[in-house]
């Protein structure tokens, strides 16, 4: 057996950011990574002041408060996210997916490299289904935050805000399909100077009672937690608000690398957003009212409108990189295998993160546009932020608990004292977020159950199919064998078979012969192999086995977050000597049609059910694999599971 090629034992990585870019990549992350998190001062201190139920605050309530913010900060997003999980990256990738997909391969040396480990895929799985339920909040909560900054200037507007919100939603997400190449280039900017203005607001507020800073002592936070009782304890649920979108600065790190972020986040972003909390709480200690919103209690009267002007953009920024993560989520997933093929267009050639996703956008503005009707308010909508957050950084956690030892190799006495620290941390949020449940919490968590229990049917029937697949296959020679036996004659031109299988012959392979009573002179038998990496170095991205004269069989490897295009492996075999005709090329690929067993021995009949639905409704495999449509021959068979 001839074997050219190699696999990518290990596949080419994310490039390291070059020295002289850091700061424009800083820049960049600005306006993408930090949106989420840095539109928080608009609504945090408000509702964290609001949850005490309390018409006037004292002292202690307002200093304890802006120092568990300040904690939570330093604790949740400088700690964990920027310190450590930062260091644990699937080849330049963060996020929950790449961080699933690289625990689930184990540890060298312990098991086969891609072993599946059910409990990390089981974490990772709700972890990333939770994000989903968050994202549908986040564009609703900030866009309505922003635009209450009017009924500020006059009472008068107040009835034109929820109106306002949902055009701008609406026209947010009509102008997904054109791509955000061109808008993206202004993000940095845009972000740069709201970040600028939240520090020289919070200096204003600060300057008029410089007293607040004592809460930068965390004995404050402790002591207001500690002897608040439950009320206290409660607060947290808004305290948290503070940090949603620190799960982005991990996600995100494939796109910038982690130097451009750690930059932007310590000299411009944490800076900013602490002097703005601070500004607001120096506010509320000078006696405004806690009913009123204390973050454009900052803003002179007369700047006002430029300044709603300016959050209203920059919560649009922040609901975009919102969007576009669910839509570089869902690639992921469904290369790994947990989702079903969608039709995803590449909106930019100039970045391979600029995609569209058409369902999940379209899914995400409905249920975006019909929470913002039904909550009607940002105080209402945080009711059901949060817990999705919180429960995701918790599943974080736990994975990184197993990063820390496995993938990092630190002492496991620091790995779980660390570990310790931020699930306590991650357990008290989510218990705090639960006490919202009935009062919205319930949204994001349903439909995060929705997609993880869809995911799992997706992933349950595919093993299905692939089970009864498999056990059909027969070997290449016995098959090659037949064909000489029964005198089946070898047409002129090149077949190629697309299948699932690494062996054997592919059962679409097995049906055209049987049916058609003829093969291709020249056949190549292409396996696509989704390895749970973000990227394949290209020279490792082919091995070819010559299986019998003009047979052979091509295994092709990309990473998660690439998008398999097969012509042009077509075109490497041929550079590598082996004898097709490029302009005689057919593909035969093969379709499903699922059914239940007769023996009952299969799928359960609901979840056979909408596994099929799932499949009758997937993307077209000549799109996936972008073959040429005029050369594509389609063969169903029936597949009872």
């Amino acid at each position: 057996m001839n074997i050219q090629g190699q696999v990518a034992a290990e596949p080419q990585g994310v490039a390291a950011v070059p020295q002289g870019q850091t700061k424009a990549m800083a820049l960049a992350a600005l306006g993408v990574v930090f949106g989420d998190i840095g539109t928080s001062p608009l609504y945090t201190l408000k509702i964290v002041l609001g949850a005490s139920g309390h018409q006037v605050v004292d002292r202690a309530m307002v200093l304890g408060s802006l120092s568990l913010i300040i904690w939570t900060l330093i604790i949740v997003t400088s700690v964990k996210y920027i310190a450590v999980a930062m260091r644990v990256d699937n080849h330049g990738e963060g996020g929950i997916m790449a961080l699933m997909a690289l625990l689930s391969r184990g540890r060298k040396g312990l098991g086969s490299p891609r072993q599946k480990r059910t409990f990390v895929v089981i974490v990772g799985l709700a972890g990333a289904a939770l994000i989903y339920g968050d994202g549908v909040i986040t564009p609703a909560i900030s866009v309505l935050s922003a635009l209450e900054g009017l009924a500020i200037k006059a009472h008068s507007f107040e009835p034109y805000i929820l109106p306002a919100t949902i055009v701008i939603l609406v026209l947010l997400f009509l102008v997904q399909p054109r791509g955000t190449a061109t808008i993206g280039r202004l993000f940095g900017p845009v972000m740069l100077v709201w970040f600028a203005t939240l520090g020289l607001l919070g200096i204003g507020g600060i300057w008029e009672n410089p007293s607040v800073l004592a809460a930068l002592n965390p004995a404050h936070g402790l002591y207001y937690l500690l002897e608040g009782g439950l009320t206290s304890f409660l607060i947290l649920g808004g305290v948290f608000l503070c940090v949603t979108g620190a799960e982005a600065l991990y996600t995100d790190m494939g796109h910038f690398g982690r130097r451009p972020i750690q930059m932007a986040w310590f000299f411009i972003v944490f800076p900013c957003l602490v002097l703005n909390y601070a500004g607001q709480a120096a506010l509320v200690l000078d006696g405004t009212p806690i009913a009123e919103n204390t973050f454009y209690a900052l803003c002179p009267r007369d700047l006002l409108i430029p300044l709603v002007i300016l959050a209203t953009i920059a919560t649009i920024v922040a609901s975009q990189a919102v969007i576009t993560g669910a839509f570089s989520m869902t690639r992921q997933a469904i290369q790994l295998g947990w989702l079903p093929r969608l039709n995803i267009t590449q909106t930019s050639a100039l970045g391979y993160g600029q995609i569209y996703i058409g369902v999940v956008n379209w899914t995400m503005m409905v249920i975006t546009i019909g929470l913002t009707i039904s909550f009607r308010e940002a105080d209402n909508l945080a009711a059901a932020y949060g817990i999705a957050v919180s429960a995701t950084m918790l599943m974080d956690s736990f994975l990184l608990y197993i990063a820390m030892r496995e993938y990092l190799g630190w002492d496991p006495r620091l790995s779980a004292l660390l570990a310790a620290c931020f699930i306590i941390v991650d357990c008290a949020f989510v218990i705090a977020n639960s006490a919202k449940m009935l009062d919205g919490g319930w949204v994001p968590l349903t439909l995060a159950a929705l997609i993880a229990g869809l995911m799992w049917v997706w992933h349950s029937g595919r093993r299905a199919v692939m089970a009864v697949l498999v056990s059909r296959y027969l070997p290449i020679h016995e098959f090659l064998a037949e064909i000489e036996e029964r005198g089946i004659p070898r047409v002129p031109g090149t077949a190629v078979f697309m299948t699932r299988s690494k062996k054997g012959v592919p059962p679409v392979m097995a049906w055209h012969v049987k049916h058609n009573r003829a093969l291709h002179e020249r056949v190549v038998v292409i396996h696509v192999s989704i390895e749970p990496v973000p990227f394949v170095n290209p020279e490792h991205r082919l091995q070819v086995e010559t299986e019998d004269d003009n047979f052979w069989r091509a295994m092709v490897y990309y990473g998660f977050m690439e998008r398999p295009d097969i012509p042009p492996i077509l075109e490497l075999i041929k550079n590598r000597g082996y004898d097709i005709n490029l302009d005689d090329v057919t593909y035969y690929i093969g379709r499903e049609t699922v059914v239940p067993r007769e023996d009952g021995q299969g799928l359960p009949r609901w979840q056979e059910n909408l596994f099929s639905i799932m499949e009758r409704n997937a993307a077209q495999v000549t799109d996936f694999f972008r073959l040429p449509v005029d050369r594509v021959v389609e063969i169903g068979r029936q597949v009872a599971i």
